[in-house]
């Protein structure tokens, strides 16, 4: 099974924060795993045991051509000694970006499928087609959200946690916000922010906690302005954003979830949304391989991940 690294907890020292009295703490799961980043460790961790358990040596995944899934999946696979195919939505553009390039030399066999038959990922005839083609394999879904990953997710806070009255996460497929709201205390407020446009996402979050049994014991919110124009869009102000949150707190951000988490969550202590005295622990999910993708593709230069 996958092993974690000590987690360090990143307290913040800001004028605005002293002023608000406030307490800002950032829990870097970006540091959890040398290769398998952020929450993506946790979504794996169980997944790749069972499929162990079940004497399965291949696992068969969906992504995009910069999905962190893709890259943390195959990563973790080759950690394991575990084979890894990819299906990728949409043409096999060459030479291979970052995430791919990264994902095919640590052994995962990448396809490349029309986006039409990627709409079809969750039908049954469609992976009895997949299972015809590759054999038995282990399937984890597209974002590695299942129940598997919400066991996983659930155990990002630890006891020290419970001190936090707010708990922040970014929202891409809902797993990590689902594991978090099972494992919240009675007087604490998960605060979700929605890397998705669209007001959908509140529904979508809704079923995923009824459908796994999830009753918080405290309360959410979801945030859904923050988005930036949607998944995968961004602005020059959330890229000024980014350099200025790394140049005041030595923190790495990416532009797809933790760079719009955290503009809003500030955004919202200068609103002053948070009562004086709150302790806010924001979840840095990782994902920062995939800067180096943005950045070919863009040519915007963003900060380096840690070391």
């Amino acid at each position: 099974m996958l092993v974690p690294f000590p987690i360090p907890n990143h307290v913040l020292d800001h004028p605005l924060l002293e002023e608000k009295g406030l307490e800002l703490v950032i829990k870097r799961l970006d540091l959890v795993h040398p290769e398998v980043s952020g929450n993506k460790f946790y979504k794996l961790k169980y997944n790749l045991a069972e499929a162990q358990k079940k004497g399965l040596d291949t696992l068969l995944t969906f992504g995009g051509a910069f999905s962190n899934h893709i890259y943390a999946t195959a990563k973790a696979a080759s950690s394991e000694n575990l084979n890894a195919i990819g299906i990728i939505r949409g043409d096999k553009i060459t030479p291979l970006n970052p995430t791919l390039q990264a994902a095919e030399e640590s052994g995962m066999e990448l396809h490349f499928i029309s986006r039409e038959a990627y709409r079809k990922k969750t039908e049954i005839h469609f992976i009895q087609d997949l299972r015809e083609k590759f054999g038995d394999f282990y399937l984890i879904p597209e974002g590695g959200t299942n129940e598997l990953a919400i066991k996983g997710t659930s155990q990002i806070l630890d006891p020290e946690a419970k001190r936090q009255s707010h708990i922040a996460v970014s929202i891409g497929t809902g797993g990590t916000f689902s594991g978090l709201a099972k494992r919240i205390s009675k007087d604490q407020f998960l605060m979700g922010f929605s890397s998705l446009k669209g007001n959908f996402i509140h529904v979508e979050i809704d079923q995923m906690l009824k459908k796994n049994d999830i009753n918080p014991s405290g309360s959410y919110s979801i945030f859904d302005q923050y988005h930036f124009g949607g998944y995968g869009k961004y602005t020059q102000e959330l890229i000024e954003f980014i350099w200025w949150f790394y140049e005041k707190f030595g923190i790495p951000l990416d532009p797809i979830y933790t760079g719009k988490l955290m503009f809003g969550i500030w955004d919202l202590i200068k609103k002053d949304y948070f009562k004086a005295g709150s302790k806010i622990l924001a979840i840095h999910t990782g994902g920062l391989q995939g800067n180096r993708g943005f950045t070919k593709m863009t040519g915007i230069k963003l900060p380096p991940p840690s070391m």
